[in-house]
């Protein structure tokens, strides 16, 4: 009964990171409760802290682990909780149209490349200010003859707003719960001209009038797509960067060249740090009096922090940040730079400043990846003798391991959310990460450094050489044939079982590590097992995927793209959504597709010409789905109207093994950013009592 705890106790001086990973557990079990905790559960988990915290005073050793174990567990717990409630915020809850006003903060491009802006001090017409959102961002789908937007102007446009959707499937990725965390509480478009008020003040933006003014000199220096990237690598603005370019950085494996990360932010403080400690031993009366390595260490930590607030400090450059602060100090105080220690720091940090970055793909990949390359180079130090090599082979061996690690450690993480696997990814970084380090970011960092000397026109060029390099590299290789393998999306147990696993084998010291690698091979095992729902009906009703033996149909080939996308990845299906739309499944016009599915015949209907025929359609068919709202159905018509999809968001419908069918909401509420629990009853009477029929056999 002892022996777990003797060993905790042996372990101790190796059990620091895995404080890190237990402060992640408890903010995954704040996420995934039921329901919002109360006062009394946020009460017990601060007494279980405070207990935990006085054992590690006062408890014998052996109860000292496991009493760390549970104050990192309860402080995770907490710190969501407080975070979650110190940014809460006004969202919209109706649709809006009319006049917006706000100052824009934030320039992009939205994934149907047009260009956003989002604004704060946001003025709505008839809204309270207690209503108003934060901030509310916008797609301007229309020309902008009289304006070009800049950050800190302040603006305003006639332009239809609604509060953030939640996910376009039932147990899908919760766009509106990420919108919550930025203080987002609308979203909309807008196809007239915007209107400037008021230009930037001198205190307006300065860090993104800075940002905007850098990127666009970068672009008047360097042509096309290729300076759009190095804005994009250098400042964080990628609004520049044309779509297709985006799809080809995505499909060759390239699309983190441009996230201000780790990776970049590494090359740059390496260069300046190199840079610094060099000029500094070349001036003897500088060399004799002080440590260069410590000089050069504290500028670059200015630097680094000046490069955070330039890019826009999202999250994955607060990640990069603290982790590059935990480099720098550790040169400081005479320790190891690199290692799981202060991967650990830095996930320990984040974690307790902004718990939900840890259900972001960006906070996943980059630990995996940096954990990975940690512990994967310590083992091939063991392993590999490298002074026995020639030295040219040094260089060529560590980018290859390099890239072969962080592709392994990252794989499933991307494949999970994005749905896709890029076959040819490590060729494509094996031929673009040593330009990026060796020429993109240190000329973008001298061309900065001569920019006041007027003498930038260098480096900018060869900035440009580089970034056209990895740009052709990308193109070519998401243009081979194969190039990316689509992935289904793995059950809700999958992604935390095989990070938990791959954890435990990396910080455990011991032989049960490797009870972490059947963690990881349970997890792969299960990810195939995971089923799909058969039939999707979108939170507008204009839109109902039905899958069958060529994939998931779709009712319409257009209208409704961003559900439709969504749902064909999660199926791992490459398909887009005018072909989706020609495969069997759906019959009759576009305004009444009818379809069959375990046994139910049903009908969708859109437009006013859909809406016409209800009656008819309820007279024929078993289950309707109308894309309006319904004044009044006939007596018996098993409907789902938008009336229903506004509370229930959503639909899934799936057929057990025994032929039952189980419907599933998308919005089930009961959560700080979801509003309130939704009613069981709207989803009773949805669906006819029909007999259990035997679920469809590969031939049928």
């Amino acid at each position: 009964m002892l022996a777990p705890l003797r060993a905790l106790v042996e372990a101790r001086g190796h059990l620091f990171p895995l404080a890190a990973v237990l402060i992640g557990c408890g903010v995954g079990l704040w996420f995934v409760w039921p329901s919002e905790p109360g006062r009394a559960l946020y009460l017990g988990a601060g007494g279980l802290a405070l207990a935990a915290a006085l054992a590690q005073r006062w408890a014998p050793d052996l109860l000292r682990p496991p009493a760390a174990a549970l104050l990192a567990l309860m402080l995770g717990f907490l710190a969501a909780g407080l975070r979650a409630h110190l940014v809460q915020a006004p969202m919209l809850t109706f649709r809006y149209y009319g006049p917006v006003e706000g100052r824009i903060v934030e320039i992009d491009r939205s994934a149907s490349d047009a260009p956003r802006i989002t604004l704060d001090h946001v003025v709505l017409e008839d809204l309270p200010p207690d209503r108003t959102p934060q901030r509310v961002r916008l797609s301007l789908q229309g020309d902008q003859p009289f304006l070009t937007p800049a950050p800190g102007q302040t603006v305003m446009v006639t332009a239809s707003l609604a509060a953030p959707d939640g996910a376009v499937e039932p147990g899908g990725f919760d766009f509106r719960r990420m919108a919550y965390f930025a203080g987002l509480g609308g979203v909309g478009y807008t196809a007239k001209p915007l209107v400037l008020l008021e230009d930037p003040g001198p205190a307006d933006e300065r860090i993104g009038r800075l940002r905007s003014y850098l990127s666009g000199a970068m672009q008047a220096a360097i042509p096309g797509d290729a300076g759009a990237f190095a804005a994009g690598a250098m400042t964080g603005d990628r609004s520049g960067i044309s779509h297709d370019t985006v799809v080809a950085l995505r499909d060759s494996s390239l699309a983190h060249l441009l996230a201000i990360s780790g990776m970049n932010l590494a090359f740059l403080v390496g260069f300046v740090f190199a840079l610094l400690r060099t000029a500094l031993a070349l001036v003897p009366a500088l060399a004799v009096r002080a440590n260069g390595k410590k000089v050069a260490a504290v500028i670059s930590f200015a630097v680094a922090g000046f490069y955070l607030l330039l890019s826009g400090s999202n999250v994955a450059t607060e990640r990069a940040f603290v982790m590059v602060a935990v480099m720098l100090g550790a040169v400081l105080l005479d320790r190891r730079a690199i290692t799981l220690r202060s991967g650990a720091v830095a996930a320990t940090v984040l974690l307790l400043l902004r718990p939900e970055s840890l259900l972001e793909p960006g906070f996943q990949m980059s630990f995996a990846a940096t954990l990975g390359l940690i512990w994967g180079f310590s083992v091939l130090d063991h392993k590999v003798m490298l002074g026995d090599w020639p030295r040219w082979t040094v260089p060529v061996f560590t980018l290859v391991a390099s890239s072969a690690i962080g592709g392994i450690a990252t794989a499933p993480y991307a494949a999970a959310h994005f749905n896709r696997f890029t076959d040819y990814g490590f060729v494509a970084n094996l031929l673009t990460v040593p330009v990026m380090g060796a020429v993109v970011m240190p000329m973008g960092a001298l061309a900065a450094l001569l920019a006041p000397l007027g003498l930038a026109g260098g480096p900018l060029w060869l900035m440009g050489l580089g970034c056209d390099w990895i740009l052709y590299v990308a193109h070519r290789v998401a243009a081979i044939d194969g190039a990316v393998t689509a992935i289904p999306a793995p059950g809700g147990v999958v992604l935390p079982l095989l990070s938990l696993g791959a954890l435990w084998g990396i910080l455990w010291p011991g032989r049960a590590r490797w009870a972490g690698l059947a963690a990881v091979v349970l997890a792969l095992l299960l990810w195939p097992l995971a089923e799909r729902p058969g039939l999707l009906i979108s939170g507008d009703g204009r839109l109902v995927g039905l899958m069958g033996p060529q994939g998931r149909a779709l009712s319409a080939a257009g209208g409704g793209g961003f559900a439709a996308k969504n749902w064909l990845e999660n199926d791992g299906d490459l398909a887009l959504q005018p072909e989706a739309a020609a495969r069997p499944g759906f019959t009759g016009p576009k305004e009444a597709r009818r379809f069959a599915f375990a046994g139910l015949r049903g009908v969708v209907l859109t437009g006013k010409t859909g809406a016409a025929l209800l009656g008819d359609a309820c007279a024929s068919a078993d289950l309707v789905i109308l894309a309006a709202r319904a004044e009044a159905a006939p007596e018996g018509c098993h409907l789902i109207d938008q009336t229903i999809l506004r509370d229930t968001g959503p639909l899934a419908l799936s057929q057990g093994a025994d032929g039952t069918i189980t419907l599933r909401a998308g919005r089930s509420g009961g959560r700080i950013w979801s509003g309130p629990v939704l009613d069981n009853s709207r989803l009773a009477g949805l669906l006819p009592d029909l007999p259990p029929q035997a679920a469809p056999g590969p031939d049928q």
